[in-house]
């Protein structure tokens, strides 16, 4: 690790520890020329991944967009914000368990849904008519028919 004071190539890790919850580590460095000391993270470089959307189009994975979904279809109902995270934490952990570099936004939709039903009916009839862009009131009531026939 090159120091950034005096540019100097040769550095000692005087001491490392976990940071960030284990997500990454944290190393005190000294330089061997100049003495002084400096501080680094190392973290694991994630592969991007990108979304592909209902119009074909392409755009980076962001994980708000799952939380501002599941939040809104939640609203006012009995569960809790540690829920909800514990929620979209499962989606993610799915999402990235696939390895792959492009996933159809309609796959996470699905994940999503599927984790809503069974966590409460009402979020996940909310997050279906959003999702599925129910168009009228009948298509609304198939959806509600399936969760009262199971």
């Amino acid at each position: 690790m090159k120091c950034p004071f005096c540019g100097e190539d040769d550095t000692r890790v005087i001491d490392s520890r976990p940071a960030d919850d284990n997500a990454s580590i944290r190393r005190r460095r000294q330089c061997d020329r100049c003495k002084k000391r400096f501080t680094t993270y190392e973290k694991v470089e994630s592969i991007p991944l990108v979304v592909i959307k209902k119009d074909m189009n392409r755009e980076t994975y962001d994980r708000t967009k799952i939380e501002k979904g599941v939040f809104r279809s939640c609203h006012k109902r009995p569960i809790s914000v540690d829920q909800m995270n514990a929620l979209v934490d499962r989606v993610e952990a799915e999402i990235f368990r696939q390895e792959e570099k492009e996933i159809a936004s309609s796959v996470i939709g699905e994940l999503v849904m599927k984790e809503l039903e069974e966590m409460d009916p009402v979020a996940y009839v909310r997050f279906a008519s959003v999702y599925r862009e129910f168009k009228d009131v009948s298509t609304f009531m198939e959806e509600l028919k399936k969760i009262l026939d199971k």
